[in-house]
């Protein structure tokens, strides 16, 4: 049986990676993407609630936060979809010579 298994294994063709995300459906990618915005503006949310509850100015740090806690899901999304066009390749060269 072992035998016949690693047979069917040899013959089976096997996907090609392009690149580091290339094994991830759009899907998948596009719920990442999403989640990593709501992510920031929940972390910039609590942070300023935090802070106006600390400090007695209530919802204008939670405002402020908010927005830069949506700068943040942008640029980690911005990272998330340059990932996908990039492919992997050589690592750069030194300078140490032999």
């Amino acid at each position: 049986m072992r035998d016949l298994e690693d047979r069917l294994s040899k013959m089976t063709p096997k996907p090609e990676v392009r690149g580091p995300m290339a094994g991830y459906d759009k899907a998948h990618v596009a719920w990442r993407m999403v989640t990593e915005i709501v992510a920031g503006i929940l972390l910039g949310c609590g942070i300023g609630y935090g802070l106006d509850y600390l400090f007695g100015t209530k919802p204008f740090l939670m405002i402020l936060f908010i927005f830069v806690g949506f700068a943040a899901g942008i640029k980690t999304m911005m990272r998330t979809a340059a990932e996908l066009g990039s492919t992997p390749g050589d690592k750069p060269e030194t300078d140490e010579r032999d």
